[in-house]
């Protein structure tokens, strides 16, 4: 742990790498022995050495591993709100995160007989639905840019999206940011609807966004009221997460 802790520390990042021997300097340890632990480190993908200069740096397995701990830590503590969520409004409530430029639901509970089944596990576009939206609430239009570059149509193979632009997306996440929650129409599918609002950690960046999901036929009047409970669901759950929206 110390040997990572060392390849987590400023000098690390500002150096992109550390030798055996500052690695050494700053653990306290033998040469020869953090040389050891090193290579076990880069055997096992936890630490990654550079042929080049031989310097170490923590490994994508490292940080794979992370996501993985903090997505199960997330699910655990969002999962209570989740089956609130689902049991007081009657429909189907989803965990979603960010990965990569997709939307990944982690987790579903259905209140309602109607169930939008195979979503665990699934990827979807972010411009088209109330959750991706939900997630994006704080990118500024550069980042928008740099994320979707100047493609003409963000969404080609979904004819009911309205969001088309990095400006008409920007316009719908401020209006979801005004609003406190995102909303999405038959855009994604046809006949689905569907409501979401962001979740921050102790930092108040977002992490993941709580998502209800109905047939428009039958919670599409019903939109607005489903965003309040939804973007209060998704304050307890910051809330216990450590996000303080007080903390500057």
């Amino acid at each position: 742990m110390a040997l990572l802790e060392a390849l987590a520390s400023d000098e690390a990042h500002r150096a992109d790498g550390l030798g055996v021997a500052q690695v050494a300097r700053l653990t306290g340890r033998e040469k020869s022995q953090v040389s050891r632990a090193l290579r076990a480190l880069a055997e096992a993908g936890l630490v990654e050495r550079d042929d080049d200069s031989l310097v170490y740096r923590l490994g994508w397995r490292l940080f794979s591993l992370a996501a993985r701990g903090a997505d199960g830590r997330l699910t655990g503590v969002t999962e209570p709100a989740l089956r609130r969520l689902a049991v007081e409004t009657e429909e189907t409530a989803h965990l979603c995160v960010l990965r990569d430029d997709a939307l990944l639901t982690l987790r579903t509970v259905s209140g309602h007989s109607f169930r939008t089944s195979g979503w665990e596990g699934r990827r979807s576009p972010l411009v088209c639905t109330s959750a991706g939206r939900a997630l994006l609430t704080d990118a500024t239009p550069d980042e928008l840019y740099v994320r979707f570059g100047t493609v003409e149509d963000l969404a080609p193979d979904y004819p009911g999206c309205r969001v088309r632009t990095v400006p008409q997306l920007w316009r719908a996440i401020r209006e979801a940011a005004e609003r406190g929650w995102a909303e999405a129409r038959d855009e994604l599918e046809p006949d689905l609807s569907g409501v979401a609002a962001p979740v921050r950690d102790f930092r108040g960046r977002i992490v993941a966004a709580l998502n209800i999901v109905g047939p428009t036929a039958r919670i599409g009047e019903r939109l607005d009221e489903l965003g309040r409970t939804t973007a209060a669901a998704a304050r307890a759950v910051s809330t216990e997460l450590g996000w303080n929206p007080e903390r500057p």
